[in-house]
């Protein structure tokens, strides 16, 4: 199995804290038990499921992301480990990577290396929900990433803004602000994962509240002028779900609490 290309890496130590917050003995988790783990997980017929839904599978092993999710609670958090997970530059390795990673010990290289690294806009959009958005570069790095032109760079980007929007609640308005020019000046890329990517953070900033809300439904007017197919699309299905009912009752909620 893809697997044992790795088996050679070396173990790293596990700090998983327990549920009264307490941190139990530190151990060592060796990389290799983790790759024979996920060989063992692995389910081939998932494969052509993945390819339909545009996922690259060359690299990879058929495992589900719950099943993934589990092994990672198991895990821990364990920097060392993640870095070694992602070198085994197997698709399932490097999601495990992107949950088992601390957030506090991300550094910036390690983001630039990592984003180069996209081939596929699911690793791309767990990367950024799972680790990047809480680290503490995210902010600076979405908007330099959404002007560059690699695809999955780009897309991780937006993927960026849309997550710190739904994850940080510790963060202002000013900060999402700052990310709506940026959207508007990234809806005129008609390539399929990058506009997919700006219609997902304009729509994900317009329902953190009332006032970020209205200021994404008049970006998204001002991109709907836009002489571009993609602004167009964009335009429209984030006013389909910025100005439903069932957002402007949660906006208004918000605002109300």
């Amino acid at each position: 199995m893809l697997a044992g290309r790795a088996l050679g890496f070396r173990a790293g130590p596990s700090t998983s804290v327990r549920p009264d917050g307490s941190r139990p003995r530190r151990r060592t988790i060796d990389i290799r038990e983790v790759l024979t783990t996920l060989d063992g997980m692995a389910d081939p017929s998932r494969l052509a499921g993945m390819q339909r839904y545009g996922i690259a599978t060359d690299t990879a092993l058929g495992v589900a992301v719950p099943r993934l999710r589990e092994l990672a609670r198991s895990l821990g958090h364990d920097h060392e480990l993640a870095s070694a997970l992602w070198d085994a530059e197997i698709h399932e390795a490097r999601l495990l990577a992107t949950m088992v990673d601390d957030p506090a010990q991300v550094t910036e290289t390690q983001m630039e290396a990592w984003v180069r690294e996209l081939g596929s806009w699911d690793l791309c959009d767990q990367l950024a929900g799972n680790l990047f958005d809480r680290a503490p570069f995210a902010f600076d790095k979405a908007l330099e990433w959404s002007a560059r032109e690699p695809e999955f760079v780009k897309r991780a980007g937006f993927a960026l803004m849309a997550c710190t929007a739904v994850h940080r609640k510790d963060v202002g308005d000013e900060a999402f602000e700052r990310f709506l020019p940026a959207i508007r000046a990234g809806s005129s890329d008609d390539r399929n994962y990058v506009k997919k990517g700006v219609s997902w953070a304009l729509r994900q900033i317009g329902k953190r509240n009332a006032a970020l809300n209205r200021r994404a439904i008049a970006t998204a007017h001002e991109i709907r002028e836009i002489d571009a197919r993609s602004a167009r699309w964009i335009a429209s299905d984030a006013l389909r779900e910025l100005e439903s009912a069932a957002v402007q009752a949660r906006v208004a909620a918000t605002a109300a609490s």
